[in-house]
């Protein structure tokens, strides 16, 4: 297999651009479609100093941003948009600019533009305060911030690597590590790939415990999606077992928790929670957003073993404020991390151990397509009717509303 390798912190090594294409490995013409890796390093403003690599496998598109802990930013698919416009304008926004626990522990939202951006690994979920006791007997009180830090630490090794063999599957290696002393010491090690004109892309994250004794992590994937996916009468679906609101602002919204507004400027976000069925080795699973003439959509796989929770986040607000929504499967809800520890919804690992996630977006075109995944939907559901609860309620969410 052909590697490359952009950034290697333990070797000292870091190529600030690069490029690499079918052609250059004599791959084309003639031998599947067109496609490149280009890397380079933006300058001016808030991007100063940002790696930022684009993979094109001729179809789809998609910009990885390995100094936010290998978030991908923005794509396109045969022409057509993927992510959505953020207020945050002038991105990707440098780490170093960015005070995490600004407004309360809500800093997380001032470089907030990504198409998918993981969120944990400590914590995944609202800010929120505790006493923690040390070793030693003593305790003091710790403020954690809104989704964590893993979106917000540099990758310190990033490859690139093809497959000699056709199709030719490219990928994009990159290792991210939340590590500190006396707690959390994970390496996340993400292979984004892609075969050469599919309609696919594939992010397998291993999160690998670096300690002798065990670690605990929360991790959520927050895929986020505007037009032309995003629209008034959009429609989310998925199959269901279980719905509910995440507080009262999204109980009033509960009668259409799957259907999509025109924008609307000064719209309040609504937050739904979801148990998703699930089939087969693994307990595959997809969710999917579709436009309103059924004529194209994305759709979010993975496994329900994995990644055990679902959130929605609807924010149908102004184009210019945001009008966006997340499909958000995870290891649990984004309550406060001990709401969901007391639950059971916190993943340990032990000594050496690795919890692997494997999630894959596929963007549909044509009516066809879209039908097909909703028949698979359909299939799964099994004619089984969701429990939909019009309020919060334990397990799934505390009483009293939480912060996004």
């Amino acid at each position: 297999m052909p590697s490359f390798t952009l950034t290697d912190a333990a070797r000292d090594t870091q190529l600030d651009n690069f490029s690499i294409s079918a052609a250059d490995l004599g791959l084309s013409p003639g031998v599947g479609p067109s496609w490149s890796v280009v890397k380079r390093t933006l300058h001016g403003g808030r991007r100063e100093g940002v790696d930022l690599i684009r993979l094109d496998n001729g179809a789809l598109s998609v910009d990885i941003v390995p100094t936010r802990g290998m978030s991908l930013r923005k794509g396109a698919f045969l022409g057509h948009p993927l992510g959505w416009r953020s207020p945050v304008s002038d991105g990707p926004v440098h780490p170093a600019f960015v005070n995490l626990q600004n407004w309360g522990g809500l800093g997380w939202l001032e470089g907030y533009d990504e198409m998918l951006v993981r969120c944990g690994l400590e914590n995944n979920g609202a800010p929120y305060t505790e006493t923690a006791t040390s070793a030693d007997g003593t305790s003091r009180q710790i403020t954690y911030g809104l989704h964590g830090k893993i979106g917000y630490i540099p990758a310190h090794f990033v490859a690139v690597h093809v497959a000699p063999e056709p199709p030719h599957e490219i990928t994009i290696e990159g290792h991210v590590d939340e590590a500190k002393l006396f707690n959390t010491q994970i390496r996340m090690i993400t292979r984004i790939s892609t075969v050469p004109g599919s309609n696919r892309l594939r992010v397998r994250d291993e999160f690998v415990n670096l300690k002798e004794s065990p670690s605990e992590m929360q991790v959520l994937y927050h895929w986020n999606f505007g037009p032309p996916y995003l629209g008034e009468g959009s429609r989310f679906v998925a199959p269901m077992k279980t719905v509910l609101p995440r507080d009262p602002r999204a109980a009033e919204g509960i009668d259409r928790f799957d259907v999509y507004g025109a924008p609307e400027p000064g719209y309040a976000e609504q937050v739904y929670f979801f148990e998703l069925l699930g089939r087969g080795p693994g307990a595959r699973t997809l969710a999917m957003l579709r436009d309103s003439r059924g004529e194209r959509a994305v759709a979010i796989r993975f496994s329900t073993e994995e990644l055990r929770g679902f959130t929605l986040w609807k924010n149908t607000s102004g184009l210019a404020e945001g009008y966006v929504t997340g499909l958000e499967p995870a290891t649990n809800y984004p309550n406060a991390k001990p709401f969901e520890k007391a639950r059971g919804r916190v993943v340990t690992i032990p000594p050496g151990g690795r919890h692997v996630t494997d999630t894959t977006l596929e963007i549909l075109e044509g009516a066809e397509a879209v039908a097909a995944a909703e028949a698979e939907i359909r299939e799964i559901q099994g004619g089984s009717k969701p429990v939909i609860h019009p309020r919060p309620v334990e397990p799934f969410a505390p009483e009293t509303p939480t912060a996004r």
